[in-house]
């Protein structure tokens, strides 16, 4: 069963930046299609980057501000972002796939969830 646990959320002024991490048990990450994802108030759950066998891949609002990667050996996966705006404050989820996903944004391609980390981005 594959367990995953995100950290590194806070507080951070406009233009600043964040790295997030999430660290996975039970399985390898390099067995795993893995994904982060944010929810804000009153909003749907929504793609934010997805590492997987085919490559990275971002939501337009991100491109060019996040990078997705993993540290194999730690079995930890990192989502740093820089730049950051008030509109990404949010919770912000880790996401696993036991399976490669069809659609990779889709929040019901992933089996695994994480309690999520929230990021607050001050004006």
């Amino acid at each position: 069963q594959v367990h995953v646990v995100e950290s590194g959320g806070g507080l951070v002024q406009a233009g600043g930046s964040m790295r997030l991490s999430c660290a996975a048990s039970g399985r390898t990450l390099s067995s795993l299609t893995m994904a982060w994802f944010r929810q804000a108030p009153g909003k749907e759950r929504q793609f934010v980057a997805a590492l997987t066998w085919r490559g990275t891949y971002y939501a337009d609002s991100m491109k060019g501000r996040c990078t997705i990667s993993r540290d194999n050996a730690k079995n930890t996966e990192y989502l740093q972002m820089n730049s950051l705006k008030p509109e990404d404050t949010a919770v912000y989820y880790c996401a696993a796939a036991l399976s490669p996903p069809v659609y990779y944004a889709r929040p019901n391609e992933y089996n695994t969830w994480g309690q999520g980390t929230q990021v607050t981005v001050s004006s």
